[in-house]
């Protein structure tokens, strides 16, 4: 509270100069707290890019990647909350907030949102092999078998282990955890038959999708992927209010002035609405968003609530 307190009032004696001098009058370092080449790196670069051009200065990404993102965050969370230097946050932001323990910052007293860039959502694809063909054939043949059908994921505490034990949580099915370290490793073997079903990245599954290798059952977003509008979401095929979906945000060190929070909120909407970035997004099987700070901050809340339910429910602990 008193760090808090310390930086609103930086803040305010920040602003003045911020707004006197022209925000941005200089380069802008976004942290991204995985490495380069990943999903969360390919939206962050399209978005930022074009948001450079719109604010007239260099926006340079910074990788730091490490310990599932906190080592990204923290150096954010430390950073001067000058609008200089953001960070981006995903999905896994919110569940280390439970997950992890001592971690140096909290992800939703240390920040202030700017905007959500896109989400990208998961997919229950099972082995072709499994003789179920909707989402309710799953449920159907996982509780005549219960402890049998086994699942994937990329990891212990992962967003695609939670995925899945809220499903389970919401369906009543009993399912066996297979923990993979990583999506690859988890697909291949599903691929091969050695599990039964997996909930994955919808990037990651969409070329053995369309390929004949998997059968996907149904998307965890709220709506059907343009890419696959044949695919109903999970929610419409039985399990109202399912969601399995990873958001992809910017985030400014709390105590930002408000002024530099709007000016970057406003140019994200503004590249987020335009027809080749969002082509761009989609091409990463990433919908794009653009919404207001105050829609990302209650998201950012409900997402570390909702996790912390599940993972408290499934007694899942960090490894």
């Amino acid at each position: 509270m008193v760090r808090r307190l310390v930086l609103l009032f930086a803040a305010l004696l920040l602003a003045p100069a911020i707004l006197a001098q022209g925000y941005p009058n200089r380069p802008i370092k976004v942290v991204v707290p995985w490495p380069p080449g990943g999903g969360t790196d390919a939206v962050t670069r399209m978005v930022t890019q074009k948001m450079s051009a719109l604010l007239g200065q260099p926006i340079v990404i910074d990788n730091r990647a490490g310990a599932g993102g906190s080592i990204g965050l923290e150096f954010g969370a430390k950073a001067p909350a000058d609008g200089y230097t953001l960070v981006v946050a995903t999905s896994g932001a919110a569940i280390n907030q439970t997950l992890a323990k001592n971690l140096p910052f909290n992800v939703l007293k240390d920040f202030d949102p700017i905007v959500v860039m896109a989400f990208n959502q998961g997919v229950l694809v099972v082995k072709p092999a499994l003789p179920v063909a909707t989402v309710q054939e799953y449920i159907a043949y996982a509780k005549a078998r219960p402890g049998v059908l086994t699942y994937g994921s990329n990891g212990q505490g992962s967003a695609t282990h939670l995925w899945t034990e809220l499903f389970q949580m919401k369906t009543g099915v009993q399912l066996v955890h297979v923990p993979y370290k990583g999506a690859a490793p988890a697909l291949n073997d599903l691929l091969g038959g050695q599990i039964d079903s997996l909930f994955i990245d919808m990037a990651v599954a969409i070329p053995q999708i369309k390929a004949g290798k998997l059968k996907a059952l149904g998307v965890g977003s709220p709506a059907r992927f343009e890419a696959l509008p044949e695919v109903p979401t999970i929610s419409e095929s039985g399990v109202p209010g399912y969601e399995a979906r990873s958001f992809t945000g910017l985030l400014a060190p709390a105590g930002t002035p408000k002024d530099a929070i709007r000016i970057l909120q406003s140019a994200a909407v503004k590249v987020l609405a335009d027809p080749e970035v969002r082509q761009g997004l989609f091409a990463l099987a990433a919908v794009p968003v653009g919404d207001s700070s105050e829609y990302f901050a209650q998201l950012l809340r409900k997402e570390v609530d909702q996790w912390g339910v599940v993972i408290g429910a499934a007694k899942i602990e960090a490894q």
